[in-house]
Protein backbone atom coordinates (compact mmCIF):
# COMPACT_ATOMS: atom_id res chain seq x y z
CA UNK A 1 0.00 0.00 0.00
CA UNK A 2 2.86 2.37 0.94
CA UNK A 3 4.51 1.67 -2.47
CA UNK A 4 1.27 2.42 -4.33
CA UNK A 5 0.89 5.72 -2.44
CA UNK A 6 4.49 6.67 -3.25
CA UNK A 7 4.01 5.97 -6.97
CA UNK A 8 0.75 7.97 -6.98
CA UNK A 9 2.42 10.90 -5.18
CA UNK A 10 5.37 10.89 -7.59
CA UNK A 11 3.00 10.92 -10.56
CA UNK A 12 0.99 13.77 -9.02
CA UNK A 13 4.12 15.87 -8.48
CA UNK A 14 5.23 15.49 -12.11
CA UNK A 15 1.73 16.22 -13.37
CA UNK A 16 1.49 19.44 -11.37
CA UNK A 17 4.93 20.75 -12.25
CA UNK A 18 4.69 23.39 -15.03
CA UNK A 19 7.93 22.24 -16.62
CA UNK A 20 6.70 18.67 -16.90
CA UNK A 21 5.41 17.37 -20.21
CA UNK A 22 1.87 17.03 -18.92
CA UNK A 23 0.06 18.74 -16.12
CA UNK A 24 -3.42 18.65 -14.73
CA UNK A 25 -4.18 21.81 -16.70
CA UNK A 26 -2.22 20.77 -19.79
CA UNK A 27 0.59 23.29 -19.31
CA UNK A 28 3.95 22.28 -20.76
CA UNK A 29 6.18 25.27 -20.06
CA UNK A 30 6.42 29.03 -19.54
CA UNK A 31 8.88 30.99 -21.64
CA UNK A 32 11.43 33.04 -19.74
CA UNK A 33 11.04 36.70 -20.62
CA UNK A 34 14.28 38.50 -19.81
CA UNK A 35 13.53 42.21 -20.21
CA UNK A 36 9.95 42.82 -21.38
CA UNK A 37 7.42 43.68 -18.69
CA UNK A 38 4.40 43.76 -20.97
CA UNK A 39 3.69 40.11 -21.80
CA UNK A 40 4.10 36.51 -20.70
CA UNK A 41 4.05 33.28 -22.73
CA UNK A 42 2.76 29.91 -21.51
CA UNK A 43 2.68 26.73 -23.59
CA UNK A 44 -0.13 24.20 -23.21
CA UNK A 45 -0.78 20.90 -24.93
CA UNK A 46 -3.11 22.37 -27.56
CA UNK A 47 -2.41 26.10 -27.58
CA UNK A 48 -0.09 28.90 -26.48
CA UNK A 49 -1.33 31.60 -24.14
CA UNK A 50 0.17 35.09 -24.49
CA UNK A 51 -1.01 37.54 -21.86
CA UNK A 52 -0.44 41.23 -22.59
CA UNK A 53 -0.49 43.44 -19.52
CA UNK A 54 -2.13 46.84 -19.52
CA UNK A 55 0.87 49.23 -19.56
CA UNK A 56 -1.21 51.93 -17.86
CA UNK A 57 -2.54 49.65 -15.12
CA UNK A 58 -0.26 46.76 -14.21
CA UNK A 59 -3.00 45.11 -12.12
CA UNK A 60 -5.05 44.15 -15.17
CA UNK A 61 -4.62 42.37 -18.49
CA UNK A 62 -4.98 44.22 -21.75
CA UNK A 63 -5.52 41.02 -23.73
CA UNK A 64 -5.05 37.26 -23.53
CA UNK A 65 -4.27 35.65 -26.88
CA UNK A 66 -4.76 31.93 -27.39
CA UNK A 67 -2.55 30.84 -30.29
CA UNK A 68 -3.88 27.68 -31.94
CA UNK A 69 -2.42 25.67 -34.82
CA UNK A 70 -4.61 26.58 -37.80
CA UNK A 71 -4.25 23.05 -39.20
CA UNK A 72 -5.90 21.54 -36.14
CA UNK A 73 -9.36 21.76 -34.60
CA UNK A 74 -9.73 24.60 -32.11
CA UNK A 75 -9.68 22.95 -28.66
CA UNK A 76 -12.82 22.95 -26.54
CA UNK A 77 -13.00 24.58 -23.12
CA UNK A 78 -10.32 27.18 -23.84
CA UNK A 79 -9.96 29.91 -21.21
CA UNK A 80 -11.36 33.35 -21.94
CA UNK A 81 -9.29 35.13 -24.57
CA UNK A 82 -8.87 35.99 -28.24
CA UNK A 83 -8.24 32.93 -30.40
CA UNK A 84 -5.59 33.45 -33.08
CA UNK A 85 -4.95 30.70 -35.60
CA UNK A 86 -1.25 30.40 -36.41
CA UNK A 87 0.71 30.75 -38.57
CA UNK A 88 -1.25 33.89 -39.36
CA UNK A 89 -2.01 35.18 -42.85
CA UNK A 90 -3.85 38.10 -44.45
CA UNK A 91 -2.83 40.79 -41.98
CA UNK A 92 -3.64 44.49 -41.77
CA UNK A 93 -0.97 46.57 -40.00
CA UNK A 94 -1.60 50.02 -38.57
CA UNK A 95 1.99 51.21 -37.98
CA UNK A 96 5.24 51.35 -39.93
CA UNK A 97 7.08 49.92 -36.92
CA UNK A 98 5.11 46.68 -36.90
CA UNK A 99 5.26 46.46 -40.69
CA UNK A 100 9.04 46.68 -40.46
CA UNK A 101 9.20 43.99 -37.78
CA UNK A 102 7.15 41.65 -39.98
CA UNK A 103 9.46 42.46 -42.88
CA UNK A 104 12.51 41.50 -40.80
CA UNK A 105 10.78 38.22 -40.00
CA UNK A 106 10.51 37.74 -43.80
CA UNK A 107 6.72 37.59 -43.68
CA UNK A 108 5.83 40.73 -45.63
CA UNK A 109 3.80 38.65 -48.09
CA UNK A 110 1.23 38.14 -45.31
CA UNK A 111 0.49 41.89 -45.16
CA UNK A 112 -2.52 42.71 -47.33
CA UNK A 113 -3.26 46.20 -46.00
CA UNK A 114 -1.66 49.07 -44.10
CA UNK A 115 -2.86 52.30 -42.56
CA UNK A 116 -1.23 55.64 -43.38
CA UNK A 117 0.99 54.31 -46.20
CA UNK A 118 2.76 57.69 -46.45
CA UNK A 119 4.72 56.68 -43.34
CA UNK A 120 5.63 53.24 -44.67
CA UNK A 121 9.29 53.45 -45.66
CA UNK A 122 10.14 49.74 -45.71
CA UNK A 123 11.00 49.01 -49.39
CA UNK A 124 9.03 45.77 -49.60
CA UNK A 125 5.93 47.50 -48.20
CA UNK A 126 6.25 50.37 -50.66
CA UNK A 127 6.69 47.91 -53.52
CA UNK A 128 3.59 46.00 -52.40
CA UNK A 129 1.56 49.22 -52.27
CA UNK A 130 2.76 50.25 -55.71
CA UNK A 131 1.96 46.83 -57.20
CA UNK A 132 -1.47 46.74 -55.56
CA UNK A 133 -0.68 43.68 -53.43
CA UNK A 134 -1.05 45.80 -50.28
CA UNK A 135 -4.15 47.94 -49.88
CA UNK A 136 -4.34 51.44 -48.43
CA UNK A 137 -6.62 51.21 -45.40
CA UNK A 138 -6.72 54.95 -44.72
CA UNK A 139 -6.02 56.56 -41.37
CA UNK A 140 -5.28 54.45 -38.30
CA UNK A 141 -7.86 56.43 -36.33
CA UNK A 142 -10.62 55.57 -38.82
CA UNK A 143 -9.57 52.71 -41.11
CA UNK A 144 -11.64 51.58 -44.08
CA UNK A 145 -13.56 48.67 -42.54
CA UNK A 146 -15.32 47.77 -45.77
CA UNK A 147 -11.99 47.37 -47.54
CA UNK A 148 -10.74 45.16 -44.69
CA UNK A 149 -13.64 42.86 -45.32
CA UNK A 150 -13.14 42.95 -49.10
CA UNK A 151 -9.46 41.92 -48.91
CA UNK A 152 -10.20 39.15 -46.41
CA UNK A 153 -8.31 40.46 -43.39
CA UNK A 154 -7.90 37.77 -40.72
CA UNK A 155 -5.81 39.72 -38.23
CA UNK A 156 -5.09 43.34 -37.32
CA UNK A 157 -1.94 44.56 -35.53
CA UNK A 158 -2.20 47.92 -33.78
CA UNK A 159 -0.37 50.10 -31.26
CA UNK A 160 -2.76 50.68 -28.33
CA UNK A 161 -3.22 53.95 -26.50
CA UNK A 162 -4.67 54.52 -23.05
CA UNK A 163 -8.47 54.19 -22.99
CA UNK A 164 -8.49 53.73 -26.76
CA UNK A 165 -11.00 51.76 -28.78
CA UNK A 166 -10.87 50.53 -32.36
CA UNK A 167 -14.37 51.53 -33.39
CA UNK A 168 -16.12 49.46 -36.09
CA UNK A 169 -13.08 47.15 -36.44
CA UNK A 170 -13.93 45.63 -33.06
CA UNK A 171 -17.30 44.54 -34.42
CA UNK A 172 -15.81 42.55 -37.30
CA UNK A 173 -14.76 39.67 -35.09
CA UNK A 174 -11.21 39.87 -36.43
CA UNK A 175 -8.51 39.32 -33.78
CA UNK A 176 -6.78 42.59 -32.89
CA UNK A 177 -3.20 42.21 -31.68
CA UNK A 178 -2.45 45.11 -29.34
CA UNK A 179 1.30 45.59 -29.68
CA UNK A 180 2.18 47.65 -26.62
CA UNK A 181 5.91 47.19 -27.20
CA UNK A 182 6.50 50.94 -27.40
CA UNK A 183 5.57 51.24 -23.70
CA UNK A 184 8.51 49.14 -22.53
CA UNK A 185 11.09 51.01 -20.44
CA UNK A 186 13.93 48.78 -21.61
CA UNK A 187 15.06 48.91 -25.26
CA UNK A 188 15.81 45.19 -25.07
CA UNK A 189 12.35 44.72 -23.57
CA UNK A 190 10.87 46.27 -26.67
CA UNK A 191 13.06 44.05 -28.84
CA UNK A 192 11.87 41.00 -26.92
CA UNK A 193 8.33 41.60 -28.20
CA UNK A 194 9.70 40.26 -31.47
CA UNK A 195 9.53 36.81 -29.87
CA UNK A 196 5.75 37.19 -29.56
CA UNK A 197 5.39 38.48 -33.13
CA UNK A 198 7.59 35.63 -34.34
CA UNK A 199 5.20 33.11 -32.78
CA UNK A 200 2.36 34.52 -34.85
CA UNK A 201 4.20 33.45 -38.01
CA UNK A 202 5.80 30.26 -36.76
CA UNK A 203 9.14 32.07 -36.71
CA UNK A 204 10.04 31.57 -33.05
CA UNK A 205 13.62 30.50 -33.81
CA UNK A 206 14.32 33.40 -36.14
CA UNK A 207 12.84 35.93 -33.70
CA UNK A 208 14.81 34.45 -30.82
CA UNK A 209 18.02 34.56 -32.86
CA UNK A 210 17.46 38.24 -33.70
CA UNK A 211 16.85 38.96 -30.03
CA UNK A 212 19.93 37.08 -28.77
CA UNK A 213 22.25 38.72 -31.30
CA UNK A 214 20.86 42.16 -30.50
CA UNK A 215 21.16 41.57 -26.76
CA UNK A 216 24.82 40.55 -27.08
CA UNK A 217 25.75 43.63 -29.11
CA UNK A 218 23.72 46.00 -26.92
CA UNK A 219 25.26 44.79 -23.65
CA UNK A 220 28.78 45.01 -25.11
CA UNK A 221 28.17 48.64 -26.11
CA UNK A 222 26.66 49.45 -22.72
CA UNK A 223 29.75 48.02 -21.04
CA UNK A 224 31.94 50.23 -23.24
CA UNK A 225 30.66 53.38 -21.51
CA UNK A 226 30.03 51.91 -18.06
CA UNK A 227 33.17 53.45 -16.55
CA UNK A 228 32.75 56.90 -18.06
CA UNK A 229 32.47 59.47 -15.27
CA UNK A 230 31.64 62.46 -17.47
CA UNK A 231 28.01 62.32 -18.53
CA UNK A 232 26.96 65.22 -20.78
CA UNK A 233 23.49 66.62 -20.15
CA UNK A 234 20.99 66.13 -22.96
CA UNK A 235 17.50 67.15 -24.08
CA UNK A 236 15.61 65.73 -27.04
CA UNK A 237 12.97 66.37 -29.70
CA UNK A 238 11.26 69.72 -30.37
CA UNK A 239 7.88 71.40 -30.30
CA UNK A 240 4.95 69.79 -32.11
CA UNK A 241 2.02 72.17 -32.24
CA UNK A 242 1.64 73.79 -28.84
CA UNK A 243 3.48 71.07 -26.90
CA UNK A 244 6.97 69.65 -26.66
CA UNK A 245 6.68 65.88 -26.25
CA UNK A 246 9.66 64.69 -24.24
CA UNK A 247 10.45 61.03 -23.46
CA UNK A 248 9.36 60.25 -19.90
CA UNK A 249 11.87 59.00 -17.34
CA UNK A 250 10.77 55.37 -17.57
CA UNK A 251 10.73 55.29 -21.38
CA UNK A 252 13.06 53.20 -23.50
CA UNK A 253 14.57 56.44 -24.87
CA UNK A 254 15.47 57.63 -21.39
CA UNK A 255 17.07 54.23 -20.78
CA UNK A 256 18.99 54.48 -24.05
CA UNK A 257 20.38 57.91 -23.08
CA UNK A 258 21.47 56.51 -19.74
CA UNK A 259 23.01 53.37 -21.26
CA UNK A 260 24.88 55.55 -23.77
CA UNK A 261 26.49 57.54 -20.95
CA UNK A 262 24.43 60.75 -20.87
CA UNK A 263 22.54 62.61 -18.16
CA UNK A 264 19.01 62.98 -19.52
CA UNK A 265 17.52 66.11 -17.95
CA UNK A 266 13.94 64.82 -17.88
CA UNK A 267 14.76 61.46 -16.32
CA UNK A 268 12.59 62.28 -13.28
CA UNK A 269 9.36 62.49 -15.31
CA UNK A 270 7.11 59.56 -14.43
CA UNK A 271 5.75 57.26 -17.12
CA UNK A 272 7.02 55.09 -19.94
CA UNK A 273 5.71 57.05 -22.91
CA UNK A 274 6.11 60.74 -23.76
CA UNK A 275 5.02 63.74 -21.71
CA UNK A 276 3.68 66.93 -23.35
CA UNK A 277 5.31 70.01 -21.84
CA UNK A 278 5.08 73.73 -22.53
CA UNK A 279 8.05 75.21 -24.37
CA UNK A 280 8.82 77.39 -21.35
CA UNK A 281 9.09 74.32 -19.13
CA UNK A 282 11.60 72.67 -21.44
CA UNK A 283 13.56 75.91 -21.82
CA UNK A 284 13.72 76.43 -18.07
CA UNK A 285 15.14 72.97 -17.43
CA UNK A 286 17.12 72.43 -20.60
CA UNK A 287 18.51 75.84 -21.49
CA UNK A 288 22.04 74.87 -20.41
CA UNK A 289 21.99 71.28 -21.73
CA UNK A 290 25.27 70.23 -23.33
CA UNK A 291 23.55 68.46 -26.21
CA UNK A 292 20.22 68.49 -28.01
CA UNK A 293 19.02 65.56 -30.13
CA UNK A 294 16.03 65.88 -32.41
CA UNK A 295 14.27 64.03 -35.22
CA UNK A 296 12.41 65.40 -38.23
CA UNK A 297 11.03 64.16 -41.54
CA UNK A 298 11.66 66.22 -44.65
CA UNK A 299 13.39 65.95 -48.03
CA UNK A 300 16.44 68.08 -47.25
CA UNK A 301 18.60 68.28 -44.15
CA UNK A 302 17.44 70.63 -41.42
CA UNK A 303 19.84 73.48 -40.60
CA UNK A 304 20.18 75.88 -37.69
CA UNK A 305 18.56 78.53 -39.85
CA UNK A 306 15.61 76.20 -40.55
CA UNK A 307 15.22 75.54 -36.84
CA UNK A 308 15.34 79.27 -36.04
CA UNK A 309 12.80 79.99 -38.78
CA UNK A 310 10.51 77.26 -37.45
CA UNK A 311 10.49 78.77 -33.95
CA UNK A 312 12.81 81.65 -33.06
CA UNK A 313 13.00 80.97 -29.28
CA UNK A 314 14.92 77.74 -30.03
CA UNK A 315 18.04 79.90 -30.32
CA UNK A 316 17.96 80.54 -26.55
CA UNK A 317 19.25 77.03 -25.80
CA UNK A 318 22.98 76.73 -25.17
CA UNK A 319 23.06 73.70 -27.47
CA UNK A 320 21.81 75.95 -30.28
CA UNK A 321 24.27 78.74 -29.47
CA UNK A 322 27.19 76.32 -29.17
CA UNK A 323 26.20 74.37 -32.28
CA UNK A 324 25.81 71.11 -30.40
CA UNK A 325 22.57 69.85 -31.94
CA UNK A 326 22.46 66.40 -33.55
CA UNK A 327 19.57 65.57 -35.84
CA UNK A 328 18.05 62.52 -37.50
CA UNK A 329 16.01 62.79 -40.70
CA UNK A 330 13.61 59.86 -40.42
CA UNK A 331 12.47 60.46 -43.98
CA UNK A 332 15.92 59.50 -45.25
CA UNK A 333 17.23 56.88 -42.79
CA UNK A 334 15.27 53.79 -41.62
CA UNK A 335 15.18 54.89 -37.98
CA UNK A 336 11.67 53.74 -37.06
CA UNK A 337 11.97 50.62 -39.18
CA UNK A 338 15.13 49.34 -37.48
CA UNK A 339 15.48 50.34 -33.86
CA UNK A 340 12.57 48.36 -32.31
CA UNK A 341 14.41 45.11 -33.15
CA UNK A 342 17.89 46.64 -33.23
CA UNK A 343 18.31 49.17 -30.40
CA UNK A 344 22.03 48.39 -30.52
CA UNK A 345 22.20 50.38 -33.77
CA UNK A 346 20.75 53.43 -32.04
CA UNK A 347 22.82 52.92 -28.90
CA UNK A 348 26.01 52.99 -30.97
CA UNK A 349 24.95 56.27 -32.57
CA UNK A 350 24.21 57.80 -29.18
CA UNK A 351 27.58 56.72 -27.77
CA UNK A 352 29.19 58.39 -30.80
CA UNK A 353 27.30 61.60 -29.95
CA UNK A 354 27.97 61.56 -26.19
CA UNK A 355 31.46 59.98 -26.15
CA UNK A 356 32.94 60.21 -29.67
CA UNK A 357 36.39 59.30 -28.36
CA UNK A 358 35.14 55.75 -27.67
CA UNK A 359 34.19 55.20 -31.33
CA UNK A 360 36.80 57.19 -33.30
CA UNK A 361 36.28 55.40 -36.63
CA UNK A 362 32.50 55.03 -36.46
CA UNK A 363 30.22 56.44 -39.16
CA UNK A 364 26.81 57.20 -37.57
CA UNK A 365 23.78 55.41 -38.90
CA UNK A 366 21.02 57.89 -37.98
CA UNK A 367 22.29 61.09 -36.36
CA UNK A 368 24.37 63.89 -37.88
CA UNK A 369 25.72 67.09 -36.47
CA UNK A 370 23.37 69.84 -37.59
CA UNK A 371 24.86 72.25 -40.12
CA UNK A 372 24.41 75.95 -40.66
Amino acid sequence: MRQILFIWFAFWMVACTPSGKHSLVGEISSDTIHYAQGFTIRHFDDYISVEVRDPWDSTRLLQRYLLVDRNKTVPENLPKGTVVQIPVRNIVVYTSVHAAIIDQLQETDKIIGVCEPRYMDTPSIREGLKAGRIADMGEATSPNVEKMIDVGAELVIVSPFQNSSYGPVEKLGIPIIEGADYMESSPLGRTEWGRFYGMLFGKERMADSIFRDTEERYLALKELVAKETHRPTVISEKKFGSSWFVPSGESYMATLYNDAGADYLFKDLSGAGSTPLAFETVLDKGIHADLWLLKYNQEKEMTYNDLRTEYTPYENFDAFKNRRIYSCNTGVVPYYEEFPLHPDYLLKDLIWVFHPELLPDYTPRYYKKMTE
